[in-house]
């Protein structure tokens, strides 16, 4: 996406490097030095051996009045000097080990800060870290940039893309309890069918998948959000825009489902249809709607699958008045008759 001018950061890099280089070559010579230090200790040992024996030999040899005492005093003094040196060199060698340490410790330092410089050197390139489409850039080149300052671009992964969806907790409490009861019989887990709706009306060819279900409700909308994963492989769905989801959660098998314009209310408010009894006279009924289903309310009691129910032309009806009743077609022409009546849908989603 972008680069920001590498140069200095390679510097830093490039004197880390050689850092660690020069720290390697001072532990190597430390080692050196050691074992050097370690075979002096060897051979000062031998040579206090050697003469200790010098030393006990002129120590007889005095005893028989073969050599004088200042003979056998050289070769104790000798012996003296000898282990003064191998304390000196066993000092030495701690020293060299000492060193050693140290340069370790230094090597370990500098290499931690050439990771360093590769790190902010690899900083230089500006890689995305998802895939998607970039919008404007809001720099241009040759700019400054430093840390916390203002966004360089904004990156949206467009496919797969999320959907969230608002659910009222009013239905997502109604359909657990129709669940829990068997009145709606669920998909299964990760079944759940979910259909978009375009701005323009048109729906979207490809179904997405529930990735879950909020766990804090929305207090200004009294809804959760449910989150959908939707493939978006040409890029039809933007971020931002505006769709409406149909989720299929579960089957509601004995669900009736009629035309919301079949459903007058009373004096009181209560819903009621006109429905066309055995004899083919008109009849009121009361009935209870439990929701919209699009164009259709789902009817909780009150029908039953097969009742002939009055959609269009109730304003020329009276209870009691026979009618004769003929199929209705949505948005389809229909024969001539007083009347036209639905037969009840038995399957709500």
């Amino acid at each position: 996406l972008y680069e920001i001018d590498p140069a200095p950061f390679q510097a830093v890099f490039d004197g880390a490097v050689a850092s660690v280089d020069a720290a390697k070559k001072a532990a190597d010579r430390a080692r050196a030095a050691l074992n050097a230090s370690i075979a002096s200790v060897e051979r000062q040992r031998a040579i206090i051996a050697l003469a200790d024996i010098n030393r006990q030999r002129y120590e007889t040899l005095v005893r028989d009045k073969a050599v004088s005492a200042l003979v056998r005093d050289q070769a104790v003094t000798e012996t003296e000097v000898a282990r003064s040196t191998l304390r000196a060199v066993q000092a030495q060698v701690e020293s060299d080990r000492a060193a050693i340490a140290a340069a370790e410790a230094a090597i370990k330092q500098v290499e931690a800060a050439a990771e360093s410089a590769l790190i902010n050197l690899g900083y230089t390139t500006i890689t995305a870290p998802i895939s998607g489409r970039i919008g404007r850039s809001h720099v241009t080149e040759g700019a400054y940039v430093a840390a916390y300052q203002a966004i360089l671009a904004t990156i949206q992964q467009l496919d797969p893309i999320y959907v969230d969806v608002p659910q009222s907790t009013v239905e997502r409490n109604r359909l657990k309890r129709n669940m829990e009861s068997g009145h709606v019989n669920h998909n299964g887990a990760g079944q759940d069918r979910i259909k978009l709706i375009l701005e323009d009306g048109t729906a979207y060819s490809l179904e997405g998948k529930l990735q879950f279900g909020d766990v804090t409700v929305d207090p200004t909308t009294g809804s959760v959000i449910l989150r959908v994963l939707v493939p978006n492989p040409a890029g039809v769905l933007l971020p931002g825009m505006y769709v409406r989801a149909v989720i299929v959660e579960g089957i509601d098998d004995d669900a009736i489902l009629i035309p919301q314009q079949a459903v007058s209310r009373d004096h009181k408010g209560n819903a009621m249809v006109l429905v066309v009894d055995a004899d083919g006279k008109a009849k009121p009924r009361p009935v209870q709607i439990e929701r919209a289903q699009g164009d259709q309310w789902v009817v909780s009691s009150g029908l039953a699958p097969g009742d002939r129910v009055i959609v269009e032309g109730m304003l020329r009806v009276r209870p009691g008045m026979m009618v004769k009743a003929v199929p209705f077609h949505p948005g389809g022409k229909h024969d001539a008759g007083p009347d036209r009546t639905n037969r009840p849908d038995s399957r709500s989603k």
